[in-house]
């Protein structure tokens, strides 16, 4: 499946989350896991410790069937996001440089 496809299937199911059960949005958040890792890889993308934006997405996998249908909501929504703006990146050659500041 191509990341296109993930990303619109990602936003069909945030809008029916009503017709999903927990194990669905558990594997579609795990695939978009680890799409979202293998695009990072490939743009040389380093998660900083502590503020990596793909805990939420795995939390909200990992809780499908204890938390509310409004999270499942937010977290497909943030999946197809970061696969979005992944792709973009990827696709474009665009070369991300990361630096963080020490404190004085």
């Amino acid at each position: 499946m191509i990341i296109n496809d993930i990303i619109a299937r990602l936003i069909r199911s945030a809008n029916e989350v009503d017709r999903l059960s927990p194990i669905e949005v558990r594997r579609l958040l795990e695939q978009a896991i680890s799409m979202i890792r293998e695009l990072r890889t490939r743009a040389r993308i380093v998660p900083i410790s502590g503020r990596d934006a793909i805990v939420y997405i795995q939390t909200v996998a990992a809780g499908a069937d204890r938390i509310s249908k409004q999270e499942w909501y937010h977290g497909l929504l943030h999946a197809a996001e970061m696969l979005r703006d992944l792709h973009i990146v990827v696709e474009s050659g665009t070369q991300i440089y990361i630096t963080t500041s020490e404190k004085r």
